[in-house]
């Protein structure tokens, strides 16, 4: 039989941050559901959306459709 551990009993959800966030809170919530720093995630957009014009487009769809976690 598995031995469950508190990992497994609760999964992981993506969801936007509401207290790490500068607009909206999606890369807070991409930040801590990934384990990286949401700095690096707010690189990523920038990059993103100078170097391939769409960064901007997902973000929008991302602010859409994750919910929001006032204690993340």
């Amino acid at each position: 039989m598995p031995k469950y551990t508190e990992a497994m009993s609760s999964p992981k959800r993506l969801e936007r941050a509401g207290t790490n966030r500068w607009i909206a809170g999606v890369c807070g919530g991409l930040g801590a559901y990934f384990n990286l720093d949401p700095t690096v995630i707010r690189l990523i957009f920038i990059v993103a959306f100078f170097g391939f014009g769409t960064g901007l487009l997902v973000y929008l769809v991302l602010w859409l459709v994750m919910p929001l976690n006032p204690s993340l």
